[in-house]
């Protein structure tokens, strides 16, 4: 096993890349973003009379994170709503810090929308960079603003981080969704995306 510089945690079970963001940027490569040691941000949202919080999600939030994305895929064509399918992701995600991050926006006990970032690396801009998987808000809870707020929050938790793009997907035909993008400075791509699912040509 190689030595642990500048007396960061040996995670022997896990990939270079995850050692890399637990142990906060070992081989101080200034270019890394230090993502797995960040406290548990919250942003108070004042303008409620019940205060709403924005902070990271946990475990214990899984039954209300997937309750969300079972709704958003029942608007979405091309996937399909599968509770135990939505579990097993959001617990990927929630269980190791270097796959991503996900924000929820909170009044009490119940959440009221949620964004969930994912982590990769763009050969194209030589770094870490985002995907912006999921952007919901509860049904009863729209049209009032909460997912500019989400979208902040996640761009401003980029930036500081040091991340150098996010890309999402979004449907062709709805413009209402592109708007709302485009508001907050994300600009339409002349990628086509395309996949390939291994369990249909098995």
């Amino acid at each position: 096993m190689h030595s642990n510089p500048r007396g960061s945690i040996s995670h022997p079970s896990l990939s270079l890349l995850d050692r890399i963001f637990l142990s906060c940027n070992p081989f101080g490569f200034s270019s890394f973003p230090c993502v797995a040691s960040d406290q548990a941000t919250c942003h108070k949202l004042d303008s409620m009379p019940d205060p709403l919080l924005i902070e990271s999600a946990t475990l214990d939030d899984l039954p209300q994170l997937a309750d969300l994305l079972y709704d958003l895929f029942s608007q979405e064509a091309d996937f399909i709503q599968n509770r135990d399918k939505q579990n097993r992701g959001l617990r990927l995600i929630l269980e190791q810090p270097s796959r991503g991050r996900i924000f929820v926006l909170r009044n009490g006990a119940r959440i009221i929308g949620m964004i969930n970032l994912l982590i990769t690396i763009s050969t194209a801009e030589g770094g870490f960079v985002l995907i912006l998987e999921d952007l919901v808000i509860h049904c009863d809870h729209r049209s009032q603003g909460y997912g500019g707020r989400l979208l902040d929050h996640a761009l401003d938790y980029g930036r500081k981080k040091g991340f150098l793009r996010v890309t999402l997907l979004t449907d062709k035909l709805e413009n209402k969704a592109r708007s709302f993008y485009e508001h907050h400075g994300f600009e339409q791509s002349g990628m086509v995306p395309m996949r390939y699912y291994f369990t249909k040509h098995e």
